[in-house]
């Protein structure tokens, strides 16, 4: 841009006078002829009906306004919302900021919100002037606000209103050496020749050793003029890269619903019709406006240190960064509390999630969750406050009415310990194997994710596809479903497939490999956990004490004259609940609470938190922690505790700790059938190692699969002993390795050679195909039908009611089912008690169902149509009858168990909804 131009940001407490310092300077700038009121519902840049009707900034706002003169400073002034709800939309704007002015309300002093400002603002490295608002009402002491700002904030705060700046900066005796003691240097060359020059004191300003204080009142426009003299004098126009760089920082709509995209220009020049850089869709800008309260005019183009809003580009979000600018990280600032979305009931779910998403768009932390399996829509919210805006933009912008449940503490998970997650997906013609190791981090340092891998070991690229995946979503814990935080996740091994890998495999991959760890590792579950300031009446001291000991916080007391008493320390933020309205009322509206966010701690109640929660992670279909092997030409799942020792890449991870060795299984207390209930003590660790026991007995799954090894040892003797001389190599077990054709790698022992890499015939055979090719056999499922429905509890429950109700539904998953795998699919039903039944066989759909004829069971039928195909086709039988396992093994065929199957179909619809986005 031509001449000085800097980008100015105002910052307020609420109420403090932000908006109507915005007003003074653009009135006394000539910007606008009017000087309107918050309290009146006129002021220039509360332009949104919502701010008129509740007297808050809710949105920052953009204004421009020129200081001395034709050759003085063009000023961008973005005012930001001063609730602490909507402190994520301030901390947005810091990015983008030359300087600030930070509005302190003179009565009111220091507050817990104004330090939290302050902590943005050093955090974000922007220079700040401070201005002390309505000095014209009783009490306000300049002097005493100045020794607060000093304790409070930074003994650089140097008073700056009878300083003189124009022709040239005149500084009173007594405050250059308060100047120059904020800087070594400067004091140095003070004290040796008694000056301060203005481009050390601009200086010191623009690199935050020298904060300038001004004092005024706001409405009656006193002071404010100083102010601006001050800015004029003080302030340093950047010098702009010629490259082009852009910094997104905020999403909204107009009034005819244009998209707008909110940026600064920070380097080069964006015109009409130019094309983003392909970071950002490479989509083209139809419009560039520069906004002032809610009008603006078009330019052709925007130079650097502009800001500017531009209309046509649809995928640029929040924090991204333009050309050479990169995108920002996490903000500060985040939501400790998420609320359900109640929807009227003639409103459409789908339509209600586009205008949510919408909403998101503007306010990304909002983190639009409708991937609950009940079907809920919940949102992450700062406060009630927020919560009732929120309302208000559904009402008015998008005519959709909803409620609010009340709103829960957002939970995140850790874990206490190294351990190594391992992940196989190996269905049909697709293979990805990933190790992952996840090793806690430092408190609030959130998840990185990093690789130690040889590229001979996995190839680059696939090495950045786990990565880009793993970052690119929302991984759960294990105790409770929530966000997993604190934690590095290194790649340190995987494999691919020449021939059958996709991108998609390693994501789905990566991310059982992340759910396979977290269920191995000792789990710590996190709390948010506020650092507070109360300022309340000396003789309320004694009840807020005694309710911040039931909140299980601590107490600091800073300061007690015998009126008022301030008090600091931390609390548990689900221990608050509705505190603060609480402590208004029983202090008659002179107490005050400030809340920030100190960071996320061992939860105090974990157990009571987890059961509450009742999160099951074995039924959390959309983030698996099996893994997904190949079998006989087609995928089979392997659960978590049992992976380990399928995989084709050993890393060479081995923890001494049982926990995390699959002895966690058998060693984690399980209260009652069907409780996610972890070991240990609130404070301490807490492992997700445990199971879930089965409604048909008391031992574990774990202890069941135990003994079904065991068992299947034994199955293979008796075979051998009975049947002498068979050559059958197949390994019995429905999930034991075995070779598989597809993927040309061993699943047994996981070493990289070929099936027949010791006959070189074969091999060329492979390249060469013989003339007559095997036929490819038939793949058969037959399934015992009474035993699924004794053996799953949600059939089980249905037959005590009606027997039919139960048995259709059987045959209305199998048959959904069957429709994601070849072969042919046959349910078998007993009829044997049928007086003359002479047995029915009848398609439904897809598949088979039989009923067997008078005295012929089930097992019965199953035997003999085992016996007739079992040597031209690929035979499993469903069951989980020990005797009948023996029989069908006999005759060639696989088993699978009552669960085993089960699991399948939970795998299936799982893949079914991931796929089609159910």
């Amino acid at each position: 841009m031509n001449g000085r131009h800097i980008v100015i940001g105002i910052l307020a407490h609420v109420d403090a006078g932000k908006t109507t310092l915005s007003e003074s300077l653009l009135y006394l700038a000539g910007s606008i002829r009017k000087q309107g009121r918050v309290d009146h519902g006129d002021a220039f840049l509360d332009t949104w009906q919502l701010e008129k009707d509740r007297g808050i900034t809710i949105f920052s706002k953009q204004a421009e306004l020129s200081i001395g003169g034709r050759d003085g400073l063009s000023v961008t002034l973005l005012d930001t919302p001063g609730h602490i709800d909507f402190s994520p939309e301030t901390e947005r704007t810091l990015q983008v900021l030359d300087y600030a002015i930070l509005i302190i309300s003179a009565p009111d002093g220091v507050t817990g919100q104004v330090r939290n400002l302050w902590r943005l603002l050093a955090s974000y490295k922007v220079p700040v002037f401070l201005f002390v608002n309505k000095m014209d009402q009783s009490g306000a002491d300049a002097g005493k606000v100045l020794e607060d700002i000093h304790k409070n904030l930074s003994g650089a705060c140097v008073d700056f209103s009878n300083c003189r700046f124009s022709p040239s900066l005149k500084i009173p005796e007594d405050q250059m050496e308060n100047i120059a003691v904020c800087d070594d240097a400067v004091l140095e060359h003070y004290l040796e020749t008694q000056t301060l020059q203005e481009d050390e004191i601009r200086a010191m300003i623009g690199d935050r050793r020298l904060f300038p204080v001004f004092f005024g009142a706001a409405l009656k426009n006193e002071g404010v003029d100083r102010l601006m003299e001050g800015l004029n004098a003080l302030t340093i126009t950047k010098t702009w890269p010629e490259e082009f760089g852009a910094r997104v920082f905020k999403i909204s709509r107009d009034t005819d619903g244009s998209r707008l995209t909110w940026m600064r220009i920070t380097g080069g020049s964006l015109k009409v019709r130019s094309t983003l850089p392909e970071n950002a869709g490479g989509e083209k800008v139809n419009q560039i406006r520069v906004y002032s309260g809610d009008h603006f005019t078009q330019l052709a183009q925007a130079d650097a240190g502009c800001i500017c809003a531009v209309t046509g580009p649809e995928k640029t979000r929040i924090g991204m960064g333009l050309g050479f600018e990169k995108d920002a990280g996490d903000f500060l600032l985040q939501p400790v509390l998420k609320s359900q979305i109640i929807l009227t009931p003639d409103q459409d779910r789908s339509a209600a999630l586009r205008n949510l998403q919408v909403l998101s768009e503007e306010e990304p932390l909002l983190h639009i969750d409708a991937d609950s399996p009940d079907g809920d829509i919940s949102v992450r919210i700062m406060g009630q406050v927020q919560m009732e805006i929120l309302k208000s933009l559904c009402d008015q912008r998008f005519h959709m009415p909803i409620r609010f449940a009340p709103p829960s503490v957002l939970y995140k998970e850790t874990i206490a310990e190294p351990v190594e997650g391992v992940g196989h997906f190996e269905p049909l013609r697709h293979y990805a194997e990933v190790h992952l190791l996840l090793k806690p981090d430092e408190p609030g340092s959130g998840l990185h994710f990093e690789t130690d891998c040889r590229s001979d070991e996995l190839s680059l690229n696939w090495q950045r596809l786990i990565l880009s995946s793993l970052e690119s979503q929302m991984h759960r814990g294990v105790l409770t479903g929530s966000e997993i935080t604190d934690m590095k996740i290194i790649v340190t091994g995987g494999r691919a497939s020449e021939k059958h890998t996709v991108g998609g495999d390693f994501r789905q991959a990566a991310c059982r490999a992340v759910r396979q760890g977290l269920m191995m590792a000792k789990n710590v579950l996190l709390e948010p956990v506020y650092r507070y300031q109360a300022e309340l009446p000396s003789g309320m001291m004694g009840r807020f004490m005694t309710d911040l000991q039931r909140m299980e916080g601590t107490a600091d007391l800073e300061e007690n004259d015998g009126t008022t008493a301030l008090i600091t320390g931390t609390v548990p933020a689900a221990a608050l609940q509705d505190y603060q309205q609480e402590m208004y009322s029983y202090t008659h509206g002179q107490g005050r609470l400030t809340l920030s966010l100190k960071g996320y701690e061992p939860c105090r109640h974990a157990e009571e938190v987890i059961l509450q929660k009742g999160y099951d992670p074995d039924a959390d279909l959309e983030n698996p922690s099996s893994s997904v092997f190949c079998s006989h030409g087609a995928g089979i799942q392997v659960p978590w505790n049992l992976v380990r020792s399928y995989m084709h890449v050993d890393t060479g991870w081995r923890p001494d700790d049982p926990w995390q060795n699959g002895q966690a299984a058998q060693e984690a207390a399980v209260p009652a059938p069907g409780d996610r209930y972890p070991s240990g003590k609130p404070g301490q660790s807490f492992s997700s190692g445990w199971q879930k026991e089965q409604k048909t007995g008391t031992k574990s799954w774990a202890e069941e699969q135990q003994l079904r090894e065991a068992e299947e040892k034994d199955l293979q003797q008796i075979f051998d002993n009975t049947y002498t001389g068979s050559s059958w190599q197949t390994p019995l077990h429905h999930h034991a390795p075995a070779w598989s054709n597809d993927s040309g790698i061993w699943s047994r022992d996981g070493s990289l050679e070929k099936a027949e890499a010791e006959k070189p015939q074969q091999k060329d055979s492979m390249k060469t195909p013989p003339a007559k090719p095997p036929r490819k056999k038939e793949e058969y499922l037959l399934v015992d039908g009474y035993n699924m429905i004794f053996n799953w509890e949600e059939l089980r429950k249905l037959a005590a009611v009606n027997m039919d109700a139960a048995r259709d539904r059987l045959i209305e998953i199998l048959s959904n089912f069957h429709g994601t795998r070849p072969g042919t699919l046959i349910l078998v039903f007993d009829a044997y008690k049928v007086h003359g039944g002479r047995g029915e066989v009848y398609p439904y759909h897809n598949i088979y169902v039989v009923f067997t004829k008078e005295a012929e069971t089930a097992d019965a039928y199953i035997e003999k149509t085992v016996h007739r195909i079992g040597h031209q086709g690929n035979v499993t039988v469903a069951t989980s009858d020990g005797l009948e396992q023996i029989i069908i093994f006999g005759d060639g065929a696989r088993r699978m168990s009552a669960r085993e199957l089960l699991l399948e179909i939970e795998s299936s619809q799982a893949e079914l909804r991931s796929r089609y986005k159910i």
